[in-house]
């Protein structure tokens, strides 16, 4: 389906829609309640939702600049909620409790505080249903394996552009998440060195 040509576009998020898709199709029943975080320019919203229709999609951003981009992208697909402004950071988030059965999130967590990773964890647990997961994508750092160069610079790059930046380790992420009672089931290897980790509320 055609979108309008003036909205925000990301290179890297028209890269890896598909292969992300495949994997949560793989995890995901065909009718799903997903939150997603950080839906930034919301191509990933609107690809899922073109391929699956039974997934009502919650969208947010912590920008409210990009809620309208969202909103316009998502249009043709009505189970695609109004894109919400959502600051991880605080606590509770406007959101009913175990109302989801997934929480999606990409590529937030090394382009913002580290404080961000516990408050995703906090969120997730509270509006997670029982046994519902929490998927979150993007570069990681695993401790005993070697990082790949494009890493080890992308980080340094992080780094220097706000010193609060930088891939995660994988330990890191996974003790925030065993914190709330959320425990690592699955950490699948994606295309360009990234993964998708899958928690899951026990």
């Amino acid at each position: 389906m055609n979108q309008p040509a003036d909205l925000p576009f990301s290179p890297a998020a028209d890269r890896n829609k598909q292969p992300i898709l495949e994997r949560l199709q793989a995890l995901l029943s065909a009718q799903a309640q997903v939150l997603e975080v950080a839906s930034g320019t919301g191509q990933h919203a609107a690809h899922f939702a073109a391929a699956q229709p039974g997934w009502q999609w919650q969208p947010t951003d912590y920008s409210p600049e990009s809620l309208p981009a969202i909103a316009a992208r998502c249009a043709p697909w009505p189970q695609v909620r109004p894109p919400m402004r959502l600051d991880v950071l605080q606590q509770p988030w406007p959101f009913e409790p175990q109302t989801f059965d997934a929480l999606y999130c990409a590529n937030m967590l090394h382009i913002s505080p580290w404080a961000t990773c516990a408050g995703l964890m906090q969120g997730a647990a509270a509006h997670l249903r029982e046994q519902g997961l929490l998927l979150i994508y993007g570069p990681y750092v695993v401790e005993g394996e070697p990082t790949a160069p494009g890493n080890v610079a992308f980080d340094a790059e992080l780094r220097a552009r706000n010193p609060q930046w930088g891939l995660r380790t994988l330990a890191a992420v996974c003790a925030e998440a065993r914190a709330v009672g959320l425990h690592l089931q699955a950490r699948q290897a994606m295309p360009a060195n990234n993964l998708l980790l899958v928690f899951q509320r026990t």
